[in-house]
């Protein structure tokens, strides 16, 4: 597994870690979560487009996409372990859907769970993304620090903030 935060990564590890995280993605389709009352979770293109991409279009560096890639076989298991949220966030935000065969912007109320678990020895947290009147969707997947250097000194920092960036 690819745990380690401190890293250069190679053209060719990088396209090993996507072409199995898009094999692995594809065969994904759904996932019952017990704290969701056993609702399912679905796996579409948006949230394997987060793992590149924050927030639309700015891209994400390639070291934090490649750790997410490696971790993202773990999103099914705390998904359908997750007994208990540990974090929500709603929003009213402008979302893109599909009416008449058009696309188009919508003000919807979104729901962000943050549910967290401790697999293979990383702290992740799955955050699951429900647009009003639509299914509930896997959104991201986040190792639950980062490595801050300053002064020569290296620090683990947790991620928070923002979950539509996290």
């Amino acid at each position: 597994m690819c745990y380690n935060v401190v890293m250069v990564i190679s053209e060719e590890k990088f396209n090993q870690a996507l072409e199995k995280a898009e094999k692995e993605y594809k065969a994904l389709d759904k996932v019952k979560c017990p704290y969701l009352n056993n609702e399912d979770v679905h796996f579409n293109a948006e949230g394997f487009q987060h793992l590149f991409y924050k927030k639309g279009t700015i891209k994400r560096q390639r070291e934090d996409t490649y750790i997410r890639l490696c971790l993202l076989p773990l999103a099914k298991k705390v998904i359908s372990r997750s007994y208990t949220l540990q974090q929500y966030y709603e929003e009213n935000r402008f979302e893109r859907v599909q009416s008449n065969s058009q696309w188009k912007h919508e003000m919807k109320l979104v729901k962000y769970y943050g549910f967290m678990a401790i697999i293979n020895n990383a702290l992740i947290k799955v955050i699951v993304k429900e647009i009003q009147g639509r299914n509930k969707n896997f959104y991201s997947i986040i190792p639950k620090w980062q490595i801050n250097e300053k002064n020569g000194q290296k620090k683990k920092v947790l991620h928070t903030g923002n979950p539509e960036e996290d």
